[in-house]
């Protein structure tokens, strides 16, 4: 009875199991006569009609995408000019000392603020000091004989003529005397010798020849005293070579007054201080480079490609994009176009006559100055990366004319 229960179970199964495989050979079937079954017209238009849709679809896809292509480079690229080339520049004043000495004092630190005229730093002044005080004492030494000698130059002028006339009075003199002993000495030797001495016959010849050198000595002393203009020219001379060595020390004093301000090195003019290379004792040298000052003004220097150049005026306006500050949204203006490419200002320039020849597309350096967007708070350093836009579009710099008037009204 239990073999006989069993047997229609099995039955069953295999009865269960091949309607299930008839099945699965069934669904192939009917997929292979649905693919073998004629397309209807009705279906063929169908899917006709979806294939023109999704080519009408795509067409207009497309054209509205080259629309907005087109409207996005007329409207943001036509007429405009860029280049990653750039940086900040400004102008970096070299700081040295121009005068020898020991630091005794330093006034600022790195990257400070400094205003024209803040003091940098002093250099010890004791040896100029000195050095002055020298050089005024030469200066007073060569004043006093310079004033000595111009009162000698007034005393010849006016006793010149008063020691001419004295010296013509005494020839005068003189010849009377000679003439008088001369006519003695001719009447003694006319007078009989028994009547007179031989003693006085000398002692009047004697006196005749006494009266004849004293008067030779006084046409000597006439001649001298004749020499006036050459006297005083004499004395003129001695005063303008004085007058030249005080002039002399005169400026040993103003050299060495500037020396002594030299001991002081005082800022030129607002700025920030840059590569210092200084401490307080340090020796400094003549001549030797302290530090950098960087100014306040900050422009861009752009090299553009020469290919560039061919709409690019001053006085467009221009965008700039700051690297280091992506909020900063700096606006400026052409400044001025260098008249040389880069390479022809190097230090080895290209020598295009010699050798075989590479065109190479030429960059030339653009000044750019900043108009607005500057912030206190960022500073720009030199040598700032920078991505500068030029508006070439016509009318763009009479736009930025108008905006630069508003700015300042």
């Amino acid at each position: 009875m239990a073999a006989d229960q069993q047997e229609p179970d099995r039955d069953t199964d295999a009865s269960e199991s091949g309607g299930s495989d008839a099945g699965k050979d069934k669904k192939p079937d009917s997929e292979q006569e649905r693919q073998d079954k004629p397309e209807s017209p009705q279906q063929r238009e169908a899917r006709q009609r979806r294939q023109r849709r999704i080519i009408w679809i795509s067409a207009i896809a497309a054209l509205v995408l080259i629309v907005l292509v087109t409207l996005y480079y007329f409207i943001f690229l036509h007429g405009r000019v860029t280049t990653d080339d750039a940086y900040t520049e400004g102008r970096a004043i070299g700081i040295a000392a121009k005068v020898s000495g020991y630091v005794t004092e330093l006034a600022v630190d790195d990257n400070q603020l400094l205003h024209a005229g803040d003091l940098i730093l002093k250099i010890d002044p004791r040896d100029y000091q000195a050095a002055l005080d020298n050089a005024r004492g030469q200066e007073a030494q060569v004043q006093a004989q310079l004033d000595a000698a111009r009162l000698n130059l007034d005393i010849s002028r006016t006793s010149v003529n008063s020691d001419f006339t004295s010296a013509e009075a005494a020839r005068e003199q003189a010849l009377a005397n000679y003439e008088k002993a001369k006519a003695d000495d001719a009447r003694q030797h006319q007078v009989d010798p028994r009547a007179t001495t031989q003693q006085q016959s000398d002692q009047v010849s004697a006196q005749a020849r006494v009266a004849k050198m004293q008067l030779r000595d006084a046409e000597a002393r006439l001649r001298t005293a004749g020499l006036v203009p050459q006297n005083i020219a004499r004395a003129e001379a001695q005063v303008r070579q004085l007058e030249g060595q005080l002039q002399a020390a005169q400026a040993q004093v103003e050299q060495a007054e500037l020396n002594l301000g030299y001991t002081e090195v005082r800022a030129t003019q607002d700025a920030r201080v840059a590569s210092r290379n200084v401490e307080r004792g340090s020796y400094v040298q003549a001549g030797q480079s302290l530090m950098n000052l960087v100014s306040q003004e900050v422009w861009i220097t752009a090299n553009f490609k020469e290919t560039q150049l061919e709409d690019m005026r001053p006085g467009q306006p221009v965008a700039i994009s700051v690297d280091a500050y992506p909020q900063l949204d700096l606006h400026g203006h052409v400044d001025s176009v260098q008249m040389g490419s880069g390479s022809r200002f190097s230090a080895f320039p290209a020598e295009n006559a010699t050798g075989n020849f590479v065109k190479i597309v030429q960059r030339v350096p653009v000044k750019i100055r900043v108009d607005s967007g500057l912030d206190p708070r960022l500073p720009l350093p030199l040598g700032l990366s920078v991505v500068p836009t030029v508006d070439e579009r016509p009318g763009s710099q009479d736009q930025r004319q108008r905006q630069a008037q508003e700015q300042q009204r």
